[in-house]
């Protein structure tokens, strides 16, 4: 019998192979991650390198190579991170708390702070990420930003337990912006707080190095002579934060 496994695809991959979604047939309805790979690699001989360094997601969370999925499980397949639901217009989404959301809307760090200051800590503080002109040379004329939002969600949402847990009581809030973002424009906002600023500073830095890492969200710098989808090829997600 043959099976039809379904894999969304983003950023990077989607261009390469000119779809969102991909079909791909198996006699199996149970597979791992590497011969899911391996039958991908099959039909698109061409993309196979960057297909390698991808990783699958399985119902919004990281599947190691080893790691058996089944054909009734939600799929994608994820390029290396820019920090990569299909992408969303004119619409927010957050999840329950509202502390972390993706947004094609202008965020302000007010807001975002609002989240995440109460009476019991003494030290709050906000990264603020904008799109800069030159980089190395190159000059950007704006940045283009894509993310798979439901998963996205989930792992803000990973973020702010492990700062949880690592800093006692800090609170944690991240907003990032999809779609066009211009020179000097808001790309992503962390909002942290603490009983003490010690803590607020660690945290926040934690915060953003751990959401280039595991949150897929992808972007893509514009320039006026080309474009590039940005990502580290470095990228493992499924490894713990190192310094």
């Amino acid at each position: 019998m043959k099976y039809q496994w379904k894999l969304a695809l983003f950023a990077g991959l989607q261009e390469r192979i000119g779809s969102n979604i991909v079909l791909i047939p198996s006699d199996k309805d149970e597979l791992t991650v590497s011969e899911l790979k391996t039958l991908i690699s099959t039909l698109y001989p061409e993309q196979a390198a960057l297909l390698h360094i991808s990783f699958i997601a399985r119902n919004h969370a990281y599947a190691t190579e080893n790691q058996l999925l089944h054909i009734n499980d939600e799929l994608a397949m994820l390029p290396p991170v820019s920090g990569g639901e299909d992408e969303v217009h004119h619409s927010t989404i957050a999840n329950n708390d509202q502390r972390y959301e993706i947004t094609d809307k202008v965020i302000h760090a007010d807001d975002v702070l609002a989240k995440v200051i109460i009476k019991e800590h003494g030290a709050s503080l906000a990264f603020v990420g904008t799109t800069r002109e030159w980089t190395e040379g190159v000059q950007t004329v704006h940045l283009e930003y894509e993310a798979y939002t439901p998963m996205a969600i989930a792992m803000m949402q990973q973020i702010g337990d492990e700062i949880a847990e690592q800093w006692s009581g800090a609170l944690c809030a991240i907003s990032h912006r999809i779609g066009v973002v211009d020179l000097a424009e808001t790309s992503v906002i962390i909002a942290v707080s603490a009983p003490h600023r010690d803590a607020c500073y660690e945290a926040s830095r934690y915060a953003i190095e751990r959401l280039k890492q595991i949150v897929p969200i992808w972007k893509k710098e514009i320039w006026s002579d080309g474009s590039e989808w940005k990502g580290s090829q470095h990228w493992n997600p499924t490894m713990p934060l190192t310094e």
